[in-house]
Formats: structure tokens, C-alpha cells, sequence
């Protein structure tokens, strides 16, 4: 099990988002204020949807960082709340929409929308949130930071057909993998850090920072969430252990672990995989097979690499308070095991 040792060397560390939660807090009220009255709507339904979600405890760290990335450059005004809003209904959009593409049952330990209300009304809230945010971004009245979350929104979509593509594809490279993560999951992270500065008024060097750090956080966020499916526990993870393998989804475990292994091995990764025989028996080789070629330890590596990468983002700026939250987030990122 080459992943559990440098996980639980992490843990010791403690590495917290607490120093951002407790920063943030005061705004993240306002958030979390507007967000419900932004969920809201005369048809029943797309509330009770949205709330579903919003209200089943995610730590919100997407709105966080741009919330903290506003305020470290002295920013007083309130567009970042808005902007901080839109950040997380983008989010929660793409989360309703995912659900129904992977045909999950759980999100964060609970049933998912589409399982109690069905895969059309899951699709349709979360576009009804989508229309939420860009009207909230409209508001603020940047063209900068419009420009930046919109172009996120396309570049999301685009990740999420990527992705479909090379689903139950043996020969998807590591540069392939690492395209989808970079599209799905750290284009919105580089976004909601990249906006802080934007409505701020800071030089392009800062802007540039806060993008190269959002960007790289999330890569190791995603690498991380993609190792802890295989190596994680479903009380940790909040939806069951294996999912990407029965979901037929290529992530870097299962590449390492095909790459490096036998003849024999890549035959059992095309009849599991390719083949969508992802049992129980199967998904217990797999398993061994990925401890077996470091596939677990590895993407840890590489998820440790582009904190690296992150954390340097953020040297040439000012120390803070408001840095050394943003630093530690990317220490809580690569070590969580919840």
C-alpha cells in the first residue's frame, strides 16, 4: 500500500484550511447569504434541488480563494462576494451535471439530485445556476473577471467531452489524464483565485500568481481525490471506494499501473476496464495491481510536485496572513484523507 505512508506522514503535519476558514469567515457569511437567496425561485423544485447539494457540506474552498485572494491585495469593496458566489454555483452546476454523466448515487455521503429527483431535473438546476452566476458576474461589472470565470465555464465543458472520450480507453496517456484534470477541475480553481486580484486592481505579476497558484492547487487537488478512490474509505471520500474503476474512468493510478505492468496485467485492464467487467473480484485485483507499480504513491508524488509548483506561485508575493492560509490550503490539499 505505497500510498498510505506519505498520507499518514501528512497527517501529523495537520495541514488545515482553518487558517482560510476562519479569515474568510465574515464574507463567507455574505456567500453563503446570497447563495440561498440566489438559489431561490418561484418553481419549488429548483430550490429544493440546488439546496440539496449547497447544503451537504462541502468546505467551499473554491469561493474561499477568491474571497482570500481579493483581501490579501487590500480589496474593501463587496464585488468579490458576488464573484466568490458565482465561483461556487459553478460548481455546483458542473457537480449536478457530473452525477448524471457518471450515473453516481453518492455525493459527499448522500444520495445524489438525480437519484431522488431524477437526471433531467439535475441537469436543469444546475443550469439555472449557471444562469445565476453569469448574472451575478454581470453585476459586477468587470469585463476582466467576466471574461476569466466565462472562459472557465467553456474550458470545464470542454474537459468534461474530453474526458467522455477517452472513458474505458486503455490508451489514454498520462498527458491525456492530466489534459481532463487540467480542463474539469483546475481551470475553476485558476479561475476563482485569478478573479481576487481582478476586482482588486492589482498588476498583471499578481494576477498572474494567483492564476498559476489556482491552477496548480487544483491539479494536485484532483490527483489526490483520483488516488484516494483507490486507496481512500467511503466515509472519507463521501461516495463509495472504486467508483472510478466501475465507472470505467481512466485516472493516473490506473495508467501507471497499466503502463508499467505485464502482458498478462493489460489484458485484465482491458476486460475490467474496456470490457466493463468491474465487479467486486475485479475490482479487488485492481487494487493490488496499482500497490503492486506505485500507482497510489506516485500520483501522490505528482500531487506533491504541483504544490510545489504552487507554492511557488505565491513566493514573490508579500508575506500575510492571507498567504500563509493560501499556503497551508495546498499542504491540506495533498495530505486530506477526508
Amino acid at each position: 500500500m505505497g500510498v498510505v505512508i506519505p498520507l499518514e506522514e501528512n497527517k501529523t503535519r495537520q495541514a488545515s484550511v482553518k487558517p482560510l476558514v476562519d479569515l474568510t469567515k465574515a464574507d463567507m457569511d455574505r456567500v453563503n447569504q446570497l447563495i440561498l437567496s440566489k438559489a431561490g425561485s418561484d418553481v419549488q423544485m429548483i430550490p429544493e434541488v440546488a439546496n440539496h447539494l449547497i447544503s451537504s457540506g462541502g468546505k467551499r474552498l473554491r469561493p474561499m480563494l477568491t474571497l482570500a485572494a481579493a483581501s490579501m491585495f487590500g480589496y474593501e469593496g463587496d464585488q468579490h462576494v458576488r464573484l466568490a458566489t458565482s465561483v461556487e454555483f459553478m460548481h455546483t452546476a458542473t457537480l449536478l451535471h457530473d452525477d448524471v454523466v457518471d450515473e453516481s448515487d453518492l455525493r459527499r455521503g448522500k444520495s445524489t439530485a438525480r437519484m431522488i429527483w431524477g437526471n433531467q431535473a439535475s441537469v436543469l438546476v444546475g443550469d439555472f445556476l449557471l444562469g445565476q452566476a453569469f448574472k451575478m458576474m454581470v453585476e459586477v461589472g468587470s469585463l476582466e473577471a467576466l471574461d476569466v470565470l466565462s472562459t472557465a465555464a467553456t474550458v470545464i465543458a470542454e474537459g468534461e467531452v474530453l474526458q467522455l472520450s477517452v472513458a474505458k480507453n486503455m490508451e489514454t496517456t498520462e498527458d491525456d489524464y492530466l489534459e481532463v484534470i487540467r480542463a474539469k477541475t483546475a481551470a475553476l480553481f485558476a479561475a476563482a483565485a485569478e478573479v481576487g486580484p481582478i476586482v482588486a486592481g492589482t498588476g498583471r505579476a499578481e494576477r498572474n500568481a494567483l492564476k498559476s497558484y489556482g491552477m496548480n492547487l487544483g491539479l494536485a487537488f484532483q490527483l489526490v481525490d483520483d488516488a484516494l478512490d483507490y486507496g481512500g474509505k467511503s466515509a472519507d471520500l463521501g461516495k463509495n471506494v472504486g467508483d472510478d474503476f466501475r465507472e470505467g474512468k481512466i485516472t493516473l493510478p490506473v495508467i501507471l499501473a497499466w503502463r508499467r505492468g505485464t502482458t498478462e496485467d493489460r489484458a485484465f485492464w482491458r476486460e475490467a476496464i474496456e470490457g466493463g467487467k468491474s465487479d467486486e473480484a475485479n475490482l479487488e485485483r485492481a487494487l493490488g495491481l496499482i500497490n503492486r507499480y506505485n500507482g497510489l504513491s506516485d500520483t501522490i508524488a505528482r500531487a506533491q510536485h504541483y504544490g510545489t509548483i504552487a507554492r511557488d506561485a505565491l513566493a514573490p508575493l508579500p508575506a500575510s496572513a492571507w498567504k500563509s492560509a493560501l499556503l497551508e490550503v495546498i499542504d491540506f490539499c495533498v495530505a486530506r484523507v477526508n
